[in-house]
């Protein structure tokens, strides 16, 4: 059975393995990925962010020079995910990593700011 990290780990390279092959045409953008941490940074969760970290270093990820990482601690407090979400998602983060379903759910039911993001 897959552990946590690796989980986490291979979702976020896969997510992030991207051809590119366009390369000489336009900018390469630098993907940016959110994360909400369910708790403060110097938490005994704290592991698990820097596994992620280390899966993406092993990836040949590098924070701060092929990729970004926007971080949101929600403190232990459930009732700032939907406000951490949706500061993420202001950001157009490529990417949204959670660690339970309450944020995930937060993403999910955060009201559209404009009459283009309402599906049809």
């Amino acid at each position: 059975m897959m552990d946590r990290r690796t989980f986490i780990g291979t979702l976020a390279g896969s997510l992030l393995a991207t051809p590119l092959a366009a390369e000489g045409q336009q900018a390469e953008k630098m993907p940016r990925i959110g994360i909400i941490v369910p708790v403060e940074p110097a938490s005994p969760t704290e592991p698990n962010v820097a596994a992620f970290r280390q899966g993406m270093r092993s990836l040949g990820y590098v924070e701060g020079q092929n990729i970004a990482i926007e971080y949101r601690y929600a403190q232990g407090k459930d009732e700032l995910y939907p406000e951490l979400a949706a500061d993420l998602i202001r950001l157009k983060v490529d990417i949204l990593v959670v660690g339970s379903w309450q944020p995930a759910l937060a993403a999910k039911n955060r009201p559209p700011r404009s009459i283009s993001e309402i599906p049809a």
